[in-house]
Formats: structure tokens, sequence, C-alpha cells
């Protein structure tokens, strides 16, 4: 009875340390602050967007009632290219304006950017690590789709969880308007990224605490974490997906990227990019990185 409890009790820290951290993407100006000092030209842009009303707030519920919120800002032109850019673990909508801006500055596209759950306006008790986020997103390109013309020409973008996100998303059956996909430092599953931190963190194998956690999870959200599978989800992803990770990516592995790009079906393109690490590839190549996604982009949104 003792190490019953015992597991249940590791199993309860386990889950609540991994989904419910400490979460700066409810620091809403603190995110803002964070972006212009690493970003400084994102300042001038966001100012612009706010002084024309161009920086839009949207809600919507999902099927379980969750009120869920997301930025969209239109094209400086008109047209219906649009991107849907997806957030990484402990962040918000706000720490990827710096994508946006790639998108809606540089690239001329129409842009929308959830907050997950659990992040920034959105509701949540604990990040879905993309499992449970990849029909939000779903609903949120429909919403995207709505807004920008009901017509548009779609990539999906995201960068560590919202990588996994996006490539959770792209094992679904898809929209005709949806043309691409870009991950960028997403895991291969919730099992490998949650085994790999628990065997670094505290020294502990997988077994049994991963086991017993997953089945708490499921029994808590509805979703364990062996079924949370980019990896199975990308096997049968049949539209174009690039794949950006950096050489140097100790948290996410560079293997992982390896695994999943051999996994996913063509098209599809492989991009590891030298001396970067987790996240850092947009920030320490931003002129290589925005050429990089117009390149592919360009291939199948005209």
């Amino acid at each position: 009875m003792v190490l019953v409890v015992l597991l249940w009790s590791a199993s309860s820290f386990m889950l609540d340390y991994s989904l419910s951290p400490a979460n700066r993407g409810k620091d809403l100006q603190g995110s803002w602050e964070y972006m212009f000092q690493n970003y400084p030209e994102l300042e001038a842009w966001r100012d612009s967007l706010v002084q024309a009303g161009a920086l839009k707030d949207t809600f919507i519920y999902a099927p379980d009632e969750a009120r869920l919120h997301a930025y969209f800002v239109a094209a400086p032109q008109p047209t219906s290219k649009t991107a849907v850019i997806v957030h990484g673990y402990t962040d918000n909508a706000i720490r990827m304006m710096m994508i946006g801006y790639l998108y809606n500055k540089n690239l001329g596209y129409n842009i929308l950017l959830p907050d997950l759950r659990y992040s920034g306006l959105s509701d949540g008790e604990a990040f879905q690590m993309g499992w449970l986020d990849r029909k939000d997103v779903m609903q949120w390109m429909d919403v995207a789709n709505e807004i920008f013309g009901d017509s548009t020409r779609m990539v999906v973008h995201g960068i560590s969880m919202g990588g996994a996100t996006t490539m959770m998303v792209s094992g679904e059956p898809q929209p005709d308007y949806v043309k691409c996909f870009v991950d960028d430092c997403g895991y291969t599953s919730v099992w490998d990224q949650f085994g790999k931190e628990l065997k670094e963190q505290f020294s502990l194998p997988e077994f049994p605490l991963m086991h017993t956690a997953s089945w708490l999870c499921d029994w808590k959200y509805g979703w364990n974490f062996s079924e949370a599978s980019a990896l199975e989800q990308v096997k049968k992803c049949q539209l174009p997906m690039l794949f950006i990770h950096g050489d140097k990516d100790d948290f996410v592995p560079t293997w992982m990227v390896y695994d999943l790009y051999e996994a996913k079906p063509e098209p599809k393109e492989l991009w590891v990019v030298p001396d970067a690490d987790h996240a850092t590839s947009y920030k320490l190549n931003k002129e290589a990185y925005t050429e990089k996604v117009k390149q592919f982009t360009d291939k199948y949104i005209q």
C-alpha cells in the first residue's frame, strides 16, 4: 500500500510538473517586453498595427466550452495567403510575433496566432502538449479561413511544442485551403520528450513512472503520452512539410527531426541549422530563415 501511495504521489507530481508549470505565457506585458528586447524590429511594427487598429483579438469556444483566444492581422495588401502560427511550451501568441512579422511584414500574408490552452488569454489548467491542441488549432484554421475571405491558401507554422502541434494537425484530414506545414524543432512524441526529461532532470527510468503518469493524464485530460505522437501523425501527412531544427538543440534533441523527416512521405524538406540550439534558428538567422520559408511556401502558395 505504501508503494502504491508513493507511486500515485510521484505520478501526480510528474503530471503537474510537466503540464502545469509556472507559466510565463500568462504575463502578457512581460511577453511584449521580452519580444521587443530580443526582436527590436517588432516594437515599431506592433505600434503601427495598434495605431491602425490592425492587430485584433478574437475568441472562440471549443466543443468542451473552453474559451480560446487568438490575435489576427490582415496582410498589408489584400491576399488569400494566410499563416496560422503556433507557439511553444510556456509561451503564448505574443512570443510568436517574430514569425508573425516574418509572414505579415516580410512576405505579405494574413496571420492568425492562437493562444493554446493554459496560455495567454485562453482557458485551461494545463498544457496539452499539442495533442488536444491539434483540434483547437484546426478550429482556428477554419476561423482564419473565414476571417480572411473563405478561400485562403494556408500554411501552418509552429515552433517547439507548436511544431509538434503542427505535425499532429498534419496527420488529420485537411480542408482544401491548407497547402503546407512548417515544423521548427518539434518533438517526436510526448512519451519521448517526457522520458528524456525524466532521465535528465531526475535520473529516473521510464518504468514505472511514465506509465502511471500517462494513465493519470488519460484519466484527468482524456489523452495519454503514447498516443500524443507527432511521429505517427506525420506518417499520414500527404501535404508538403518543411522541417527546421538546430544542430545544437539538446532540449528537443536534433536526432528527433531525422526520425520525423524519415517518417514523413514526400513532399518534404529539411533544414538543420548550424550552431542553433532550441528554438533559436530564426533569432540567429533571420534573413536565411525568412528566405528558406519563402522559398518553401512559394512552391505551394501562389
